[in-house]
């Protein structure tokens, strides 16, 4: 599944959809409701493109909440964050009245996703390894009652073969300007056989452990998409401080080994050092 994305860059630059030059895209609707975060959560708030209407090829960038109603009573309803592809090609279910008018992308710098050990889960984020957007297939809801409201969930398949380690699912994402196209291409109202062979797994992905702190909704910071293994706090820093303290013991043992003479202002000093590095 997909309960967590990035989307951090400022609203000029989402607007520009770095990566895709050949994708454009007008107005953006409901614009100062999105505040660029790197941990979008379920219920948030954040933008996605859609035809402007059925009958226009003119797309448009619109902020919608995360996550689908459903159950007789909407207003109290659980919500569907994410869309299982193989309930969409097979039109099981609430996902039939959505697949064939109702198709839109959802854009992000890439999505997070949990790996289990034992009792302990491991947040990894996953992008594109050249940096560009993430366009993931989703589908969106519309309720005019009692006001007009906006809603989207991203669409799921089957992990690709060098991400199933990390979980079954994965979302579904669009990468050729081709087939962005056809995905928003809403015009007829129906759903095809081309339109299902889109919602398959991309491979060439690139995924790394990212802090602990992103599991926690709300939580807000750039780290959250930086490997922990470069970060300042991160593992290389913790084997550099290593490094350098046992650099640092080896020269102390060198000094107690020497037989030149040394001043004794020189060699106190010398020994207050190496008493706090055993204290390190």
């Amino acid at each position: 599944m997909c309960g967590r994305y990035a989307l951090g860059l400022q609203r000029a630059k989402i607007r520009a959809l770095p990566g895709y030059p050949n994708l454009e895209v007008g107005e953006w609707v409901n614009e100062d409701d999105f505040v660029p975060r790197h941990n979008i959560a379920p219920n948030s708030q954040a933008p996605v493109i859609r035809r402007r209407n059925a009958s226009s090829p003119d797309l448009r960038l619109q902020t919608m909440r995360w996550g689908i109603p459903y159950g007789k009573d909407h207003a109290n309803s659980q919500q569907a964050i994410n869309a299982r592809s193989e309930n969409i090609i097979e039109g099981v279910g609430m996902w039939n009245k959505y697949r064939g008018g109702s198709r839109c992308v959802v854009v992000g710098q890439g999505y997070y996703e949990w790996q289990t050990k034992g009792k302990e889960k491991i947040p990894y984020f996953t992008k594109h390894a050249d940096g560009n957007l993430m366009l993931m297939a989703g589908l969106y809801h519309f309720s005019g009652s009692p006001i007009p409201t906006y809603h989207f969930a991203i669409i799921t398949t089957n992990a690709s073969k060098s991400l199933s380690w990390l979980h079954d699912r994965q979302p579904v994402v669009l990468t050729s300007y081709a087939d962005i196209t056809k995905w928003l291409d809403t015009g007829s109202d129906t759903w095809s056989a081309e339109l299902a062979k889109l919602l398959q797994p991309v491979e060439g992905l690139t995924c790394y452990q990212v802090p602990k702190e992103v599991g926690k909704v709300g939580a807000e910071s750039t780290a959250f998409i930086e490997p922990v293994a470069t970060r300042k706090d991160g593992i290389k820093a913790m084997f550099a401080k290593q490094r350098s303290q046992q650099k640092r013991n080896k020269e102390c043992m060198k000094r107690k080994r020497s037989v030149s003479p040394v001043p004794f202002s020189a060699r106190k000093e010398d020994e207050t050092e190496c008493k706090k590095l055993k204290l390190v």
